[in-house]
């Protein structure tokens, strides 16, 4: 059953009952220390809604009291705000001890730290959270049930900021409560987020079930009859058997995904059994199935093989009265306070028992979380990983030694690779499922035994990104072939270098000896040699620039004179256009440095688009075209007829890009993309596609795009779609 927030009219004194209600032998006193400097730090402040901050902290303290949590994590609710106020950690740790303080400090948003953007400041609190969390899980209840309070009271605030509380509490905490176990926690955080994301969705849902209440309570009751019946013939008595109503976003993704009508979507209700035994769970599957056909591929038995929150239940879907498809959940009483408060039951109070030693296994699911997202850079990046690694999850696969590992629905032995460790993943070859030789693109199903086979002349191939469906697995890819790109760039830098150093009669390493590379550096504006290396080896700093923070200009000697050397006449008979004639620049957003009326072009090889690095390249007879600075065809050709370029008067005008989708080959997915393109205000030129063996969908799309900003949000937003895989710039 949902666990409501505990309202508190009689504020301190009402929380103080409430814990004196099962905290016999504990003194209450710190409760009344720690309202005396919340009273004191938060006088006169109010909470984003409105409310009194005060109020706020109360309801907060009180729900984790409801929960029968421990004192510490009690005094951390009430806390959670104080550290923004002048508060010190040290303080905190005086008063009410180690585990109090460092609570509150994991709670408590960073506020100091300044970051060039949004997204990469939520990326870091988020980061630091799962830090926190990671040494002390009471850090998260703590701020779950601080978003509760925050949900409930959302109406109060504008549009823009209950969408943006919204899509974070569906994104990142109610998948969170999920991985706790915490059950009712993760239905009322998914249903108000629902409510504030889908207004008009959420209001037609619940008008549509509340009209056929009394239709539903009039089945749960035809249907808890007969199970009650069928399992007394068999001599079975069950603690209790209740059916309660599926929470609205569950039934909503059901709608959304099956693409179906609410009237066809039958298992509205899902049914509980509560008996005695673990016996009596198996005993009372057979019952259900004896009387009612089970549905194929629905049957879930996590009393064996619990879920890494500890979850255990026996779960089947059947086809029960008046053909109706019924969820019928079957488990101990133990097994069933388990799956409603999760790790909030190991938490919960008991008399002589050290709370330091509890949960151990779900600390170390979180700390493997946290380290397999330690190399992931990007904000976005990290965000998306977060996301990635909080799936419900749809396939359970073992290894060998049967222990037991996660994934989301189309996971690859490269996944399972991955989850053990990133050298497995990097050296992985194949695998043998069931003790049966598996190729890499293979679909995990739950009850699979997987041997991995690793090689140590593997590494991780590009084309895995197409197969993998975990985060961690796809992070781990992106970063060793970050790396390799690295490496590659800082040969290929050397080499440049050393050419163009050794035509003034000098070496790097001379250079490094002599203090000269400083000044290099400095021109260049890189902070180490191997940043400068880098650069130069993957186009960012482009040979030209090069050769100009060598030797300054008016040391450069007339007898090797470059492209930029020519005058306008020259440049415009090489070019094949009359110099002053022609506008191109203006006409294409491109100005050449020092030289007008040149006619100039975007390669079509690399399309380049406003906000990419550039060069031109002078062609002969068809003027100057302008490559991205990393295009492999510009970094082939002579840089004695580079130039630099700029991105100039690009106002009204459009660019064309091509990109690479892989899609799960589903029915609307071409129609799911074009709405994404249609709707960042990019223009589709040209369209292809087929599907693979693997029945994926491949697309090759060429469009119009205002400039880098816009093609970048553009890809982000395509990532984001359930079917997509992968999207990459060609």
């Amino acid at each position: 059953m949902s666990q409501p927030l505990i309202t508190n009219p009689n504020g301190l004194k009402g929380l103080k009952v409430l814990t004196s209600n099962y905290l016999h032998r504990v003194d209450l006193a710190p409760i009344d220390d720690a309202w005396e400097i919340v009273s004191q730090v938060h006088k006169g402040k109010q909470h984003f809604s409105g409310e009194s901050y005060v109020n706020h902290v109360l309801e907060v303290a009180s729900t984790l009291a409801s929960m029968h949590l421990d004192l510490d994590t009690i005094l951390a609710g009430m806390l959670h705000g104080v550290l923004k106020e002048n508060i010190t950690v040290e303080e905190l740790g005086e008063k009410f001890g180690k585990d109090v303080a460092s609570i509150v400090a994991g709670s408590t948003r960073i506020t100091n730290v300044r970051y060039n953007s949004k997204i990469a400041n939520q990326a870091e609190n988020v980061r630091k959270m799962l830090l926190a969390i990671a040494e002390d899980v009471r850090v998260l209840l703590v701020k779950l049930v601080d978003r509760l309070t925050d949900m409930f009271l959302l109406d109060k605030v504008d549009r823009e900021l209950q969408v943006e509380i919204a899509r974070e509490t569906m994104d990142l905490y109610a998948p969170l409560a999920s991985r706790l176990g915490i059950d009712w926690l993760k239905r009322e955080l998914e249903d108000y987020s629902f409510r504030f994301l889908y207004p008009q969705e959420y209001a037609e849902l619940s008008s549509k079930l509340e009209s056929s209440f009394e239709e539903r309570q009039k089945y749960v009751e035809e249907v808890i009859a007969i199970l009650s019946e069928k399992l007394t013939e068999n001599n079975i008595r069950p603690l209790r058997i209740f059916g309660r109503p599926k929470h609205l976003y569950s039934i909503y993704k059901k709608l959304v995904v099956q693409n179906i009508p609410l009237e066809r979507v039958y298992d509205k209700v899902a049914f509980r059994i509560i008996t005695t035994s673990v016996n009596e769970c198996y005993e009372a599957l057979g019952t259900v199935h004896a009387n009612w056909a089970p549905v194929p591929g629905r049957i879930k038995d996590f009393i064996s093989v619990p879920k890494a929150n500890n979850y255990q239940s026996m779960h089947t879907t059947v086809l029960g009265p008046r053909d109706h498809f019924i969820e019928i959940q079957i488990r101990t009483e133990k097994m069933d306070r388990v799956a409603q408060e999760g790790v909030a039951a190991h938490w919960a109070y008991k008399e002589g028992q050290n709370a330091s030693s509890r949960d151990a296994k779900l600390c170390r699911e979180l700390k493997k979380l946290v380290s397999s997202l330690n190399d992931v850079e990007d904000p976005r990046e990290f965000l998306d990983s977060v996301k990635g690694e909080l799936f419900d999850p749809d396939v359970y696969a073992l290894s060998p030694t049967g222990e037991v590992k996660e994934f989301p629905l189309g996971s690859c032995p490269i996944d399972f690779a991955y989850s053990i460790h990133t050298e497995v993943g990097d050296r992985c070859v194949g695998a043998k499922v069931n003790s049966r030789q598996v190729p890499l693109k293979y679909k995990l199903q739950s009850g699979d035994i997987v041997e991995i086979i690793t090689s140590p002349t593997q590494v991780p191939r590009r084309g895995w990104l197409d197969l993998v469906k975990t985060s961690r697995a796809r992070a781990r890819i992106r970063s060793w072939l970050r790396r390799e790109d690295k490496e590659k760039a800082l040969t290929l830098g050397r080499e440049i270098c050393e050419r163009e150093v050794r035509k003034h009669d000098t070496t790097l390493k001379k250079m490094i000896k002599s203090g000269h590379i400083k000044m290099l550096l400095k021109e260049l504006k890189c902070n180490s040699l191997d940043d400068m290396l880098v650069k130069v080896g993957g186009g960012t700093i482009t040979v030209q620039n090069l050769v100009k923070a060598l030797l300054p200009p008016e040391l450069r000697r007339e007898d090797e004179p470059t492209a930029t050397d020519l005058a306008p006449e020259e440049l415009a008979t090489l070019l094949g256009s009359q110099h002053g004639k022609s506008d191109k620049h203006e006409k294409s957003g491109i100005k050449i440095d020092g030289v007008d009326g040149m006619l100039v072009k975007v390669s079509q090889c690399c399309q380049p688009v406003p906000g990419d690095p550039i060069v031109g390249f002078i062609t002969m007879g068809r003027g100057v075209s302008v490559h991205r600075a990393d295009c492999v065809n510009l970094l082939r050709s002579d840089p004695k007829r580079w130039l630099d370029v700029a991105w100039s008067g690009l106002a009204d005008k459009q660019f064309k890009v091509a990109i690479y989708i892989t899609a799960e080959n589903k029915r609307g997915i071409f129609t799911d993309i074009s709405a994404v393109i249609s709707h960042d205000n990019a223009n589709i030129v040209e369209m292809s596609g087929h599907t693979t063996a693997t029945d994926l969908a491949e697309l090759k799309i060429s469009l119009e795009v205002e400039n880098l900003e816009n093609l970048t949000v553009l890809l982000q937003h395509l990532r984001q779609l359930p079917e997509v895989i992968t999207v990459r710039r060609l």
